[in-house]
């Protein structure tokens, strides 16, 4: 680089750039779930029960679990689809309906049968998987991940067997870990905190 005889003049612009600052009461600092809290209400995927509270040992429904996948593929509009036959106990005005019929029609739910979903149902750590597992598909993404890394933990035996290959994909693909003392605890109820924490991981390691 020459420097030139004339006087030069350097322009310097500043970008600001915005810090996430915890909202909610409840989610203290060296919470386990921070980090993950921190991702999905940066991301749109999950807001507050409250202005002030995320709830994080509050439970969630496969409604609700739905409803954030519908919303992270943009709320496609299903007004010219054929949305097939509903659920029954799916109320077309419920707010967790176009949802429904979004997942069902892309092979990410199924439902305990051809009539019933259980919108209202807490999900399990296995539903969860299941759903997840399926919507990588439906995206295209990677989901060859397997092996005997599950069998590792004590209790899973537990699992159920349509949700076995959901199960060894997210524990490979680092979507789901134990609960600690080696328990998977797959029957048990999602919370949000768990929720949270799988959509991030989700997030990094999938999608």
């Amino acid at each position: 680089f020459q420097m030139p005889a004339s006087a030069v003049y350097v322009e310097v612009s500043f970008k600001q750039f915005s810090q996430w600052v915890n909202p909610f009461v409840d989610v203290p600092v060296d919470a386990w779930y921070l980090d993950a809290v921190r991702y999905v209400n940066e991301h749109g995927l999950m807001a507050g029960t409250s202005a002030s509270t995320f709830s994080p040992d509050m439970t969630t429904t496969r409604g609700m679990i739905v409803t954030i996948l519908y919303q992270l593929e943009g709320a496609p509009n299903l007004e010219n689809e054929i949305l097939g036959y509903p659920f029954k106990d799916v109320d077309a005005d419920a707010y967790y309906a176009a949802a429904v019929y979004w997942a069902r029609m892309n092979g990410i739910v199924a439902g305990y049968s051809d009539e019933l979903f259980g919108p209202n149902d807490t999900i399990t750590r296995e539903q969860l998987a299941a759903i997840l597992y399926r919507y990588a598909q439906a995206k295209g993404y990677d989901t060859t991940q397997g092996g005997m890394t599950v069998r590792e933990f004590s209790d899973s035996a537990s699992i159920s067997d349509w949700a076995q290959e959901a199960m060894a994909w997210a524990v490979n693909a680092q979507v789901l870990s134990g609960k600690g003392n080696g328990v998977l605890d797959p029957q048990g109820t999602a919370t949000r905190a768990e929720v949270a924490q799988m959509l991030m991981n989700f997030g990094e390691h999938v999608g």
